[in-house]
């Protein structure tokens, strides 16, 4: 399996099922998701984009906002499906290569990019959006969940990716010391999730997890 399957919670069969199901990418995203695995960079499995590319379709989104774009894999996908992505980004060596996809992608119109964390960002920001990516520092999701409900329009829906952290966050016997902090958070961010009055959540075992919540 690929570097970036490190992430994957599932048996290895099961992925390797799923993916026999996916038609496979050509030209700009294959040539990313190999860039990826050599340089060791995560980005979404190819069965979590698939899931999102369907809500994205499904939820007929028009305005999509990714928090965590790497090298652009996801944002791209997502614009492809036809919405307008605003994504954000901090690292400064992923933002080169971000811009580079883009400008590679065509889809220039359809991308915005802004520069910097998201936790100062993200209060800064505007608007409303019918799909929210949730995909940043993962210690940083609690505290970024307030701004993410207040753009988030009603009957949208709120994507958190990488929620079971290798599968540590549901259970001890998985879990690494010097991950014990981001792993108490995710938990935190979970219980705080999934009991919102607002929100209703389900929990998907693809990838390295996925919290999806849909805003009343």
């Amino acid at each position: 399996m690929e570097k970036n399957d490190e992430y994957n919670i599932n048996y290895e069969y099961i992925c390797r099922y799923i993916r026999r199901t996916i038609k496979e990418n050509h030209g700009l995203l294959r040539q990313m998701e190999e860039f990826a695995a050599e340089h060791d960079i995560p980005i979404s499995q190819p069965e979590t984009m698939r899931f999102i590319e369907v809500l994205v379709k499904g939820a007929k989104a028009e305005k999509v906002l990714e928090i965590g774009a790497a090298i652009g894999y996801s944002a791209i996908s997502m614009a492809m499906c036809g919405c307008h992505v605003t994504t954000i980004e901090r690292d400064e060596k992923m933002i080169k290569l971000l811009f580079e996809n883009i400008k590679k992608s065509g889809l220039k119109d359809r991308i915005d990019v802004r520069q910097g964390d998201a936790a100062v960002l993200l209060p800064q920001t505007e608007g409303s959006y019918d799909l929210i990516f949730l995909d940043a520092a993962k210690g940083q999701y609690l505290d970024l969940l307030p701004h993410c409900l207040r753009l988030l329009k009603s009957r949208g829906l709120l994507v958190s990716d990488n929620i079971l952290y290798k599968g540590m966050v549901a259970t001890d016997e998985l879990a690494v010391r010097r991950k014990i902090t981001i792993i108490r958070r995710l938990r935190k961010y979970l219980k705080e999730l999934c009991g919102r009055a607002e929100l209703s959540t389900a929990i998907i075992p693809i990838g390295d997890g996925i919290a999806l919540s849909y805003k009343n």
